[in-house]
């Protein structure tokens, strides 16, 4: 997606312990143009494995998780972090490393909206070391769920996220590609894959 890249390009910064801060345009303020396209390039590339449902993990995988549901016209759920008092049990629960939280994080999803019938893609912002994307994919696995598909707004090629989710046995889908990045070299990034 050429708009996400030159956007990246312009505002895309390295913080220490290799975040990649895109703020302005994904994790703080959203820019509802290319917010519409990510949805619409996800809903057409993810279309032909006819989802019923969207899974994403709050917070920053929400917006293009509902605009590519808002396109296919399903529903979208997405993990909560913290389990509130109003979540039924049984709830699907994982855990997960978060760099940009600075620790484990616990993911919660209620049985109420994920179940045998779904037929699941999942979207996110970032692929980076696939951990979160693993912990998710194994809630869904565990509600009878079909995971079909996963989609990332920003993949971090070095990363190799993409390698250890291989097994997952899953198409997955990136807008942006980051192939390296340096405090000396900037940011190396290209079209998704």
């Amino acid at each position: 997606m050429q708009a996400l890249v030159d956007a990246i390009r312009q505002q895309g910064e390295i913080l220490p312990g290799g975040i990649l801060k895109v703020d302005g345009l994904v994790n703080h303020q959203l820019l509802p143009h290319l917010t519409r396209e990510m949805g619409e390039t996800f809903a057409r590339h993810f279309a032909p494995l006819n989802p019923n449902k969207i899974v994403t993990i709050e917070v920053s995988g929400i917006a293009p998780a509902i605009a590519t549901a808002m396109v296919l016209g399903v529903p979208m759920v997405y993990a909560r972090k913290k389990k509130p008092v109003t979540m039924k049990e049984p709830a699907f629960t994982a855990q997960s490393v978060s760099r940009t939280k600075g620790g484990v994080v616990d993911l919660y999803v209620s049985s109420e909206f994920l179940g045998a019938d779904d037929r699941v893609v999942v979207i996110d912002d970032f692929l980076a070391s696939g951990g979160t994307l693993r912990a998710l994919a194994g809630m869904i696995d565990v509600s009878g769920a079909q995971l079909l598909g996963i989609g990332c707004v920003v993949e971090k090629q070095f990363e190799s996220g993409r390698e250890k989710l291989a097994d997952l046995n899953v198409p997955i889908h990136t807008l942006a590609n980051i192939v390296r990045m340096s405090e000396a070299a900037g940011i190396e990034v290209e079209a998704g894959r």
